[in-house]
């Protein structure tokens, strides 16, 4: 037991650290490297892998110690608001795959409802963030800044996250 617990704190450091070293590597593509959405990987991997405490709490960490360490993404209310996106994803994506049976579909349908929880969430707070005013933050910006300007960063995630659980779990089941 004590094993497994240390084993998924050095995972949610790991995690932590791709999360805040991701965004370089991204940024080198000019045209979509934010759209690629780097720091959502981790969030979610870490859910998968070391269960939904340490997603939540690498979630909630991650943008806001990138905030302040390299000053990217601003403090305010993006970091604030990518921080209660990220806790969801994480959160949710450890409590669903763990409470699913272990099947391929589970990690596809873990990762959609995390996915789709934390964007809401992600909206949710920016709508708070603009003082509750439709006009600053409203359906349209929330479709653009949830959906339309990340289409590549879900593409990849829909993609290699399902690749990458799979294929990790089947070698060396962390989370079982």
């Amino acid at each position: 037991m004590k094993q497994t617990n240390v084993r998924k704190m050095v995972l949610a450091a790991l995690f932590l650290a791709l999360a805040q070293v991701l965004p370089f590597l991204t940024g080198q593509i000019p045209e979509i490297g934010s759209m690629l959405c780097p720091m959502h990987i981790p969030a979610l991997l870490c859910g998968f892998f070391c269960g939904w405490p340490w997603g939540l709490a690498v979630g909630l960490v991650a943008p806001v110690l990138r905030s302040l360490i390299f000053g990217m993404p601003p403090m305010f209310p993006a970091a604030v608001c990518m921080a209660v996106e990220l806790a969801v994803y994480g959160a949710v994506s450890g409590l669903l795959y763990s409470k699913l049976p272990r099947k391929k579909i589970s990690v596809y349908i873990a990762l959609l409802g995390a996915m789709v929880s934390g964007r809401l969430a992600w909206g949710l707070a920016r709508f708070l963030c603009a003082g509750l005013d439709v006009t600053a933050f409203g359906l349209s910006a929330f479709w653009a800044g949830a959906v339309t300007t990340a289409i590549p960063g879900i593409l990849v995630q829909l993609v290699l996250i399902p690749v990458l659980v799979l294929t990790l779990e089947r070698r060396n089941p962390v989370n079982a």
